[in-house]
């Protein structure tokens, strides 16, 4: 490949990665595999503009006098509105469809449905409440713990995305994002940009990069249930399994 080819390649990964993982003004040139892979190969970097942003507001209240746990919550907005709530919303969707105990084609019916049933109130409520208090009491011991954690969290749930795309992973429904993107990214090259974004972690604490690795072992076991449980990957998978992984670098990071 030329050098002007891998520079457009990267350029459309790019646009891929911040017109569908954001809702940051970027116009999507290319909606095929090729460009797919490279999008999901870019994700973290996406993460890590959504992360900046959480953590600046984060820091920028705790500068103004703000307590712990509105910094916190500030923190965990910003990714649910960069994202239009998507991710949360297919939490919340894969939650019902695992909870319903039905067949796999009925239960991806569920997670199609607009509504949002008992599984998936409880596991968005339980969720956010986790996220903001490990949140809270990392802001607690100051802004950079604080700042750091909500910048390796959204990079860790866009690394997953990473991983949850390689191929292999089949895709459930044969339309959709997760159509678009399931099975593009070879497992090397998801295994590289994960010790890339592992070793940059491991620069800032090595409790980030532990967080970086925990959180995507976590999104994992997650994957691997929904393939085994729908038949593969959808859209609400992805958006479940960033979540997952948001979650426990946060909770790694309170512990550690």
């Amino acid at each position: 490949m030329s050098a002007t080819s891998s520079r457009t390649a990267l350029t459309d990964g790019i646009r891929f990665a911040f017109g569908t993982l954001t809702v940051l003004p970027v116009t999507v040139t290319r909606w095929d595999r090729d460009a797919a892979r490279a999008g999901m190969l870019c994700a973290p970097l996406a993460g890590l503009v959504v992360g900046v942003a959480a953590a600046a507001l984060g820091g920028a209240l705790t500068f103004l006098g703000a307590g712990a746990l509105l910094a916190a919550v500030a923190s965990v907005a910003v990714p649910a509105v960069l994202t239009r709530g998507l991710h949360l919303d297919g939490l919340a969707d894969v939650a019902d469809g695992l909870g319903s105990g039905k067949p796999a084609a009925d239960a991806l019916r569920v997670m199609k449905q607009s509504d949002i049933g008992p599984f998936g109130v409880v596991t968005l409520v339980l969720t956010l409440l986790a996220q903001i208090a490990a949140l809270a009491q990392l802001y607690a011991q100051s802004w950079a713990h604080g700042a750091v954690a909500a910048a390796a969290c959204a990079v860790t749930a866009r690394l997953a995305l990473t991983f949850a795309a390689r191929a292999g992973v089949p895709a459930a429904r044969p339309e959709g994002l997760g159509a678009a993107v399931a099975g593009t990214v070879p497992p090397r090259a998801a295994l590289l940009t994960g010790l890339v974004v592992a070793a940059l972690a491991a620069a800032l604490s090595p409790g980030a990069a532990l967080g970086v690795v925990l959180g995507c072992a976590a999104a994992e076991v997650l994957l691997r249930r929904c393939v085994r449980r729908f038949g593969g990957v959808t859209g609400d998978v992805f958006g479940a399994v960033a979540e997952t992984a948001a979650t426990a670098v946060l909770i790694t990071l309170t512990l550690t």
